[in-house]
């Protein structure tokens, strides 16, 4: 499997819908307790938003030697000098990414079937998040994918799957034989009484089952 410059094993994805102070501060316990990697997820916010909170977390986790990650925007991505983009199957394509962003930028794409994947890895994903694994109240919409489809999925490629979608302390047991690198969680984590304490039972569990 390719190795990548950085650890997606515990791959926290931002929520919108909470004051970006409070979101910081749950962002800084969780990489305290295990979480690997941080996407910035911003559906509604204009431009300059998205791009205020993008450099802010980036010099935070700078400080925490955390790669940041940007969903969808590349423009954002390239402005604040983000260690990656992610995008979904309705976003600029692949290779247009590729041809805009630096190589060192990893690229990740989100899939939900072993075709979609296998595109993905021809044309030059870095990683794959697989989803939605269960249903989830942070896109209500999600397809639930069938069952065995991301086994099927991380047996069929060689660049890394990480499991998104309703992943929660409760349901993380089911995905140890599922060939998974890591798992993209947002509630899990950001909703936890304790960040810290959620995100270092979720780091040991994929650890568990990834080693």
């Amino acid at each position: 499997m390719k190795k990548l410059p950085f650890d997606l094993s515990v791959y926290l994805v931002t929520e919108e819908t909470l004051d970006f102070g409070d979101m910081t501060n749950k962002i800084v316990e969780a990489v305290a307790g295990g979480a690997t990697a941080v996407q910035l997820r911003e559906k509604k916010a204009s431009s300059l938003t998205f791009y205020r909170k993008a450099s802010q977390l980036k010099q935070i986790l700078n400080d925490l030697s955390i790669p940041l990650i940007i969903n969808d925007r590349v423009d954002v991505a390239l402005a604040v000098g983000a260690d990656g983009i992610h995008v979904g199957q309705d976003d600029l394509p692949l290779p247009i990414i590729k041809a805009l962003v630096p190589e060192d930028m990893i690229i990740g794409v989100s899939v939900s079937t072993l075709e979609e994947a296998l595109e993905a890895e021809r044309n030059g994903a870095d990683y794959i998040g697989v989803g939605s694994i269960f249903p989830t109240n942070t896109k209500r919409d999600a397809t639930i994918m069938t069952e065995g489809e991301l086994e099927k999925i991380c047996s069929n490629v060689s660049i890394p799957s990480v499991a998104i979608g309703g992943i929660t302390a409760d349901n993380i047991h089911t995905l140890s034989e599922s060939g998974i690198s890591g798992v993209a969680v947002v509630s899990a984590i950001i909703q936890a009484k304790n960040p810290h304490d959620a995100a270092k039972f979720i780091a040991n569990a994929v650890q568990s089952f990834t080693n």
